[in-house]
């Protein structure tokens, strides 16, 4: 199983852990069912893709909060 971490807003590919790995190790178990369900994506092969915002989105949100209104943001 791997974890891929992309931009929820962009889309870009922020990181990857490529070992076996549980959803306690990664600190997942903490979240609410609402919130994986926001947040985590489970792939047929066993992947999660973990939808976070990168520190781009990130800088240029907390700039231009009305930006969270859009779908993607571009950078």
């Amino acid at each position: 199983m791997s974890v891929h971490y992309v931009c929820r807003h962009c889309g870009i590919k922020i990181g990857e852990i490529k070992a076996n790995v549980s959803e306690v190790q990664l600190g997942f178990h903490t979240l609410s069912p609402e919130e994986k369900q926001e947040i985590l994506l489970y792939q047929e092969n066993g992947d999660i893709v973990a939808q976070v915002t990168c520190e781009y989105c990130q800088e240029a949100i907390e700039r231009n909060p009305e930006w969270l209104l859009l779908h993607k943001i571009h950078h």
